[in-house]
């Protein structure tokens, strides 16, 4: 390998944590909000706040491309409606009715999986022997810690409606991180995510009036504002700016694999802030999980 490609590599790898971590947040906020905002409000006041605070430094790339955008219209069209509208509008409908167990098992190990398959189906990404290995390992790692290190709590998981709608969430971003591969080449970074932004907001809006007409008005407290710009900046702007990197340097499968971090690094939040133990169980997985990210990312 290059000393170039070795860069590549490493500059994909250290997006893609930082971006993992960035979005471990995204669970916690919502969950907390949930009972302030209905779930399609919020997934609306999240990418209209991330669109405006793009708008200003994507305008002028904007007026220039728009005709290349104008001609792939229909390829945007669909990358917003999965990474932006349907992701994670389904994960906080889907967040009202399954448990916390099954919202980060499904959720998380769906879309690496889901990921890997159509990167190698559309994208005719290679699966080594060695990337297989290391997200079972992963997988492996997630489930300890959702078990509780005694696997036969898997027996005792029970699906419900909202399982569907987390499984779909995680289908639409393995679309999404599939479709970045193919990104039109003469669209800068800065206007795609503009432009997907901006038609994912206007896909959700229709949903977000009979949101907001079926619900109690939100009440606007200094929290949820702040909850509200952290979802717009942090967990949509710069997440999806630096995982598109991670995608373009990595390729869509491989990148995907990095999602696994994100039930890691919430279980290590909770520890900090709400003063939870920490126990053989989280650092036997997390080791589980950081082994198979290492795995994965071998070279052949």
């Amino acid at each position: 390998m290059s000393q170039q490609a070795r860069k590549q590599v490493i500059t994909g790898i250290s997006v893609a944590v930082l971006a993992t971590f960035i979005w471990s947040w995204n669970f916690v906020l919502a969950r907390g909000i949930y009972k302030v905002i209905p779930p399609v409000s919020l997934a609306f006041y999240r990418w209209l706040t991330a669109t405006l605070l793009l708008l200003p430094f994507a305008w002028t790339a904007f007026r220039n491309e728009w005709p290349v955008v104008k001609k792939s219209i229909l390829y945007f069209l669909l990358a917003a409606a999965t990474g932006i509208s349907i992701f994670n509008t389904f994960i906080y409908i889907g967040a009202h009715y399954t448990s916390a167990i099954n919202l980060a098992l499904i959720g998380t190990t769906s879309s690496p999986v889901f990921s890997v398959l159509f990167a190698r189906i559309f994208l005719k990404e290679k699966i080594h022997a060695t990337r297989i290995a290391g997200m079972l390992l992963c997988i492996t790692g997630i489930l300890f810690l959702l078990t509780r290190g005694d696997w036969h709590n898997l027996l005792h998981l029970s699906f419900t409606r909202g399982d569907t709608w987390v499984l779909g969430a995680g289908l639409a971003f393995a679309i999404y991180n599939t479709m970045v591969k193919r990104k039109p080449v003469t669209v800068t970074p800065v206007n795609f995510l503009f432009v997907v932004f901006a038609l994912g907001t206007l896909l959700l809006f229709p949903f977000y009036l009979y949101d907001s007409a079926s619900a109690a008005p939100v009440s606007f407290q200094l929290d949820t504002l702040l909850i509200i710009l952290y979802l717009g900046l942090a967990a949509s702007v710069i997440c999806f700016w630096i995982w598109n990197i991670a995608i373009r340097n990595l390729g869509a499968g491989r990148a995907a694999i990095f999602g696994n971090l994100i039930p890691v690094f919430s279980t290590t939040e909770a520890v900090l802030i709400l003063g939870e133990q920490v126990s053989r169980i989280h650092l036997i997985s997390f080791g589980l999980v950081i082994i198979g990210l290492i795995v994965a990312n071998l070279r052949k």
